[in-house]
């Protein structure tokens, strides 16, 4: 059996109290960072070639199916705005398109073939990175992509929460997050999915970093596309540059973003 599929190591779950049910829930969720910690070494070996790439050209693709799907897309969506990066840099695809963001479609998962076709709609070529997410690692969809993607000459590894899964055989860099049984026996959208989205988030920050779009600690590309974006890039320019908030907000606006701005900012001492 999966182990995503195990039986709960709790029982009579509708006989706990409010309390001791979330007691038991975040106890359970206290596990999922220390099995992340444990393949940090695989984090690495694959963000260590998705970084090259990206550098010459390539992009990153995520591929799952339900919540999987859903996380991918939400990591991939984020980098535009936090990194001020091209939105085909990272991109997200789920089976069923983007109607199952919301709403399951029946069966979409069980085509292998459906993933390729989905990635082949952004065009592709062999410095592209495709990452394969399934709790299960028996997702039809996320398998056969990966697969075919090797075969075109794509990097490909997987996030999953299952050991020697199909999945993680079909790719070149298998991550396995094994966070246990869930708290309700097969809910993976629980640690599973947390496991999932804590991976995601050491992908694609270190990526990012190292493709050099943070500077120091601060996310100098951000898009300006709220008032609290506008005011932290306000902080920012003060920071670097000793300017008021009003001089530094004015910088801002006019350049677009806390990189240019401060780069206009020194340009303009010299």
């Amino acid at each position: 059996m999966k182990v995503t599929e195990t039986s709960s190591l709790y029982d009579n779950l509708e006989q706990m109290s409010i309390k001791d049910l979330l007691r038991n829930i975040n106890q359970e969720d206290h596990k999922v960072a220390e099995a992340v910690k444990l393949v940090i070494p695989k984090i690495t070996a694959l963000v260590e070639k998705i970084v090259p790439r990206m550098k010459e050209g390539g992009r990153l693709f995520y591929i799952g199916a339900g919540t999987s799907g859903r996380l991918g897309i939400l990591d991939a969506s984020e980098c535009p705005p936090t990194y001020g990066v091209p939105h085909d840099w990272v991109i997200g695809l789920i089976a069923g398109g983007d109607a199952a963001i919301r709403k399951a479609v029946e069966n979409a998962e069980d085509d292998p073939n459906q993933a390729w076709r989905d990635i082949q709609e952004y065009g592709f070529n062999e410095l592209d990175t495709v990452i394969g997410i399934a709790a299960s690692g028996t997702t039809p969809y996320v398998i056969g992509g990966v697969r075919t993607a090797k075969e075109k000459g794509l990097l490909t590894g997987c996030i999953t929460c299952n050991p020697d899964s199909p999945l993680s055989k079909e790719v070149e860099y298998p991550i396995e997050v094994i966070v246990g049984p869930e708290f309700v026996t097969g809910s993976t959208r629980m640690k599973a999915g947390t496991a999932q989205k804590l991976v995601l988030n050491m992908i694609s920050t270190t990526t990012m970093i190292k493709l050099g779009r943070v500077k120091g600690n601060k996310m100098v590309d951000m898009q300006l596309s709220n008032a609290k974006l506008v005011e932290r890039g306000t902080r920012m320019i003060m920071e670097a540059t000793g300017l008021d908030a009003q001089e530094a907000k004015e910088l801002l606006l006019k350049e677009g973003s806390v990189r240019k701005a401060t780069q206009a900012f020194y340009q303009g001492k010299k």
